[in-house]
């Protein structure tokens, strides 16, 4: 028992060091993107100094479908019979909440970017409706892992939404090629394998998106152990509570 505690003890320990690894590395990494961004790669030659949300942007966007993917993975293994585990409910919540984080973000840098550019904050272009229906359906699902229920009936409708949510991601990606749009094509096409800029501008995309997506393994295994917290101290409270309604039975006997 105690070799097995030690065990678990130390895989514990090691994980939370590889995670503190991956945090710093994408601290440093991002700090990188931004230093490279603003001081060392050359002005755009049609978009200037406005380039330079380029390393930021479509990395946080790149976050978002991966978190919302990994949530749509792990909900449809949750209502897999052979797969299921409140694990996986964990991991989709945890997720879908970074999604929501860089969902935010990302229409932030989409309007910044869109005032200098197309005279608005806003406009009603199809990947802008898109995303902010994305953003919305998101919020959607995270407040319905509020609603009180039973655990399991909550991981389950959690996982039906999570899957209704996801068919949005696609669209948001295809809709600059499905419809005629403001927004100009995406930098990485990731259908046609095209890249559409070069040198310290590509590598700096580069590092930004390993950054970006080291952040988000980073934050989203945080707000797991949080989750699983919680979990773990609603299960306590409920036995304590069987516990003592146990006992003021056996009293009165």
């Amino acid at each position: 028992m105690i070799s097995g505690h030690m065990t678990t003890s130390s895989r514990r320990m090691a994980s939370s060091r590889l995670l503190n690894v991956v945090g710093i590395l994408a601290l440093v990494g991002v700090a990188f993107t931004v230093w490279l961004g603003l001081w060392i790669t050359p002005n755009a030659e049609y978009f200037g100094n406005l380039v330079r949300l380029l390393y930021i942007h479509p990395p946080m966007a790149w976050v978002a479908f991966i978190a919302y993917g990994m949530a749509f993975l792990s909900s449809l293994l949750y209502l897999w019979p052979r797969t299921r585990d409140l694990r996986l409910d964990r991991l989709a919540g945890a997720s879908a909440e970074v999604g929501v984080v860089f969902t935010g973000l990302t229409l932030a840098t989409g309007s910044i970017w869109g005032r200098p550019t197309w005279g608005v904050w806003w406009t009603w272009d199809p990947l802008l409706t898109a995303t902010a229906l994305l953003f919305v359906l998101y919020l959607g699902y995270l407040a319905l892992r509020r609603v009180p229920g039973e655990r399991e009936t909550v991981a389950r409708r959690s996982a039906i939404a999570a899957l209704v949510a996801f068919v949005d991601v696609p669209i948001v990606y295809f809709s600059v090629s499905w419809w005629r749009s403001l927004h100009q094509p995406p930098t990485v096409d990731l259908s046609g394998r095209h890249l559409y800029v070069h040198g310290s501008m590509a590598w700096t995309l580069l590092l930004g998106f390993v950054s970006f997506t080291l952040a988000y393994v980073w934050l989203t295994a945080r707000r797991y152990r949080l989750a699983a917290l919680s979990d773990r101290e609603a299960e306590e409270g409920l036995s304590r509570a069987i516990d003592e309604r146990r006992a003021e039975a056996e009293s009165f006997v």
